[in-house]
C-alpha cells in the first residue's frame, strides 16, 4: 500500500535503493531481471550524424565512422533513421543483403531483446545495419524507435545513427537517445544559414552537438570560423576522399580504406570520443 508509512521506514532500514510498488512497477522489475538475462553493461556509445543542408555528405560520414569502429574491433550497428535518404544498405553495397529493414520493426514497442535484433539484421562489412526497403514505410513511430535504439545501445559497443534533417516525433526519440551529435556542414554562406536552424532544433533535445566541417572553404571561412559562427565545438575537417566523388568508379564504401584519409578522421574521432565516455 503505497500509504503505508511502513514501507518507506522499513526500506531505509534494510538499505534499500529501490522500493517497488506492484502492478505499477511490472514493467521496471521485467527490464530488470532481462537485463540480468541478456548480460547487459557498459550501453554503446550512440552517435548521430546530420546534415547542416541537403547533400552536406552526413550520410557518407556515418557510414564511414560505422565502418571504422567494427574494423577497430567495437560491436556496432549503424541506423538509418532517414526514410528519404535511399537507404544506407544501397551505399554499403548490400540492397540485396538477407536481413529484416525498418517496416519490420515500425510496430514495436516496449522491449524488444537485443541480441536477437542484432541476429535479425544484415551484416555488412562486419556491422549490422538497420535500413529501409523500398517500400512505402515513410517514418518510424516514437514507440518504435526507442524500443529498436534501447536494445541497440544495450549490447555495448558503438551506434551510429544517420539522421535526416526534418524533426519530427520519431527522429526527436532518436535525439533523445543518443550521446553524441555531428553536425555536417559545408563551409559555405549558405550552408550556414541553414545549419544555424538545423542546430537550434537539434540542441531542443540533444545537449552535446557538435560540429564537422567539409571543405572547399568560401573566402573568410575555415573550420575554426564555422565553429566559432554556429557556437559549436569543432570536431575537426572531414576530409574528402577522391573515390567518393566518383562512385562509378568504386564498390568501396565510406570508411573502408583503412589508410586513407577519412577512415584516420573517423579512427581519431572514436578514440577521442570512447576516452571521454569511459572518463563520464
Amino acid at each position: 500500500d503505497q500509504d503505508d508509512s511502513g514501507v518507506w521506514r522499513r526500506a531505509v532500514e534494510i538499505g534499500a535503493d529501490h522500493v517497488l510498488m506492484l502492478p505499477d512497477g511490472e514493467q521496471w522489475l521485467v527490464d530488470r531481471i532481462a537485463d540480468v538475462a541478456e548480460g547487459v553493461g557498459r550501453p554503446a556509445l550512440t552517435v548521430g550524424v546530420i546534415g547542416g543542408r541537403g547533400g552536406a555528405g552526413a550520410s557518407t560520414l556515418a557510414c564511414a565512422l560505422a565502418v571504422t569502429a567494427a574494423r577497430e574491433g567495437l560491436r556496432t550497428l549503424l541506423v538509418d533513421a532517414d526514410p528519404l535518404g535511399g537507404g544506407l544498405d544501397v551505399l554499403l553495397g548490400g540492397e540485396a543483403a538477407e536481413g529484416l529493414r525498418w517496416p519490420s520493426f515500425a510496430g514495436s514497442r516496449g522491449r524488444l531483446g537485443s541480441g536477437a535484433l542484432e541476429e535479425s539484421l544484415p551484416k555488412l562489412h562486419s556491422l549490422r545495419v538497420l535500413s529501409w526497403d523500398r517500400g512505402d514505410c515513410l517514418a518510424v513511430p516514437p514507440p518504435a524507435m526507442r524500443a529498436v535504439l534501447a536494445a541497440a545501445r544495450r549490447r555495448g559497443g558503438a551506434v551510429v545513427v544517420d539522421l535526416p534533417r526534418r524533426i519530427d516525433d520519431g527522429v526527436a526519440e532518436a535525439l533523445a537517445q543518443l550521446d553524441v551529435g555531428i553536425l555536417v556542414v559545408p563551409a559555405e554562406l549558405r550552408a550556414l544559414t541553414a545549419a544555424r536552424q538545423v542546430a537550434s532544433a537539434v540542441r531542443m533535445v540533444l545537449r552535446d552537438l557538435r560540429v564537422a566541417v567539409r571543405g572547399p572553404y568560401a573566402p573568410g571561412l575555415d573550420d575554426r570560423e564555422v565553429a566559432r559562427l554556429l557556437e559549436l565545438p569543432l570536431v575537426g575537417e572531414v576530409p574528402v576522399e577522391s573515390g567518393l566523388l566518383r562512385p562509378h568508379e568504386t564498390k568501396a564504401p565510406p570508411g573502408t580504406v583503412g589508410r586513407g584519409p577519412l577512415a584516420r578522421f573517423c579512427r581519431e574521432f572514436w578514440e577521442r570520443a570512447l576516452v571521454e565516455a569511459r572518463a563520464a
